[in-house]
């Protein structure tokens, strides 16, 4: 099967390291023209620039100013012209303790549902209208085991925002197939990144790998062929759909 995305326009948030930019190379090589969402990593967003053998563009945004993610989208069709799949990739976790004052609790959990729902959802909402004059378009999703088997007491905020996701996209699917949208989510387990790095650093690396049937932890590079074939079209009688890539630490 030769997965061809040529003629393709992608946006990917989040896209500078970790998941994203693994998503980013492999729809770049699958002959994609990327749109690399960044916030403050300028450099790590040139530098994937730099190293993709299809033509990008760079797309900053600050995805807790939901003030600027409004408009965001209409703005890069503007620039860039139509755009055929977005990759919801962008997210944060913050760990707060569930006895922390009730106001810091509240300040992380308001960030992270702006980031990782509320951002989302407005970006979704606005490419869907796009999407709905070309009755083409298809919307990735990058939601989390924790949306479905829960999360330690300090990421309640981001397995709350996780879950919030899957609803959300379901109802995408569902009602908007017939205008030509489809709409998947990957919900992945725990993956090796500097967001993670945070979570090994306070419960262990071996903590991570016990939770796991295979013997290494789940890589970026595990999850980008799967979404890059979600973009292609091949697979769109799976809209509506999760797909987990969790070495098998949560099957249901």
């Amino acid at each position: 099967m030769n997965i061809d995305l040529k003629n393709q326009r992608i946006l990917v948030t989040g896209a500078s390291r970790g998941i994203g930019r693994a998503i980013s190379e492999q729809l770049s090589n699958s002959g994609a023209e990327v749109l690399i969402h960044f916030n403050k990593n300028l450099e790590q967003a040139k530098s994937l620039q730099l190293s993709l053998p299809n033509p990008s563009h760079l797309a900053p945004c600050d995805l807790s100013n939901l003030e600027l993610v409004s408009g965001w989208i209409p703005e890069l069709v503007n620039t860039y012209g139509k755009i055929d799949a977005v990759v919801n990739n962008a997210g944060i976790a913050i760990g707060v303790a569930d006895n922390a004052p009730t106001s810091d609790w509240l300040e992380v959990w308001k960030k992270t549902m702006d980031v990782n729902i509320n951002a989302l959802a407005i970006i979704s909402k606005e490419f869907i209208e796009h999407a709905r004059k070309n009755k083409n378009g298809r919307l990735v999703n990058i939601s989390s085991r924790a949306a479905f088997r829960g999360d330690t007491p300090d990421y309640l905020a981001y397995a709350a925002s996780k879950a919030a996701i899957v609803s959300y996209t379901r109802s995408i699917a569902r009602y908007y197939g017939k205008e030509g949208i489809k709409a998947f989510i990957i919900a992945p387990g725990f993956t090796r990144t500097d967001m993670a790095q945070d979570f090994m650093d306070q419960y262990g690396e071996e903590y991570a790998l016990n939770d796991i049937a295979l013997n290494q932890l789940t890589k970026p590079q595990d999850i980008a062929p799967m979404v890059t074939l979600l973009c292609s079209g091949l697979a769109d009688h799976a809209t509506g759909c999760t797909i987990d890539i969790n070495a098998g630490s949560y099957v249901h």
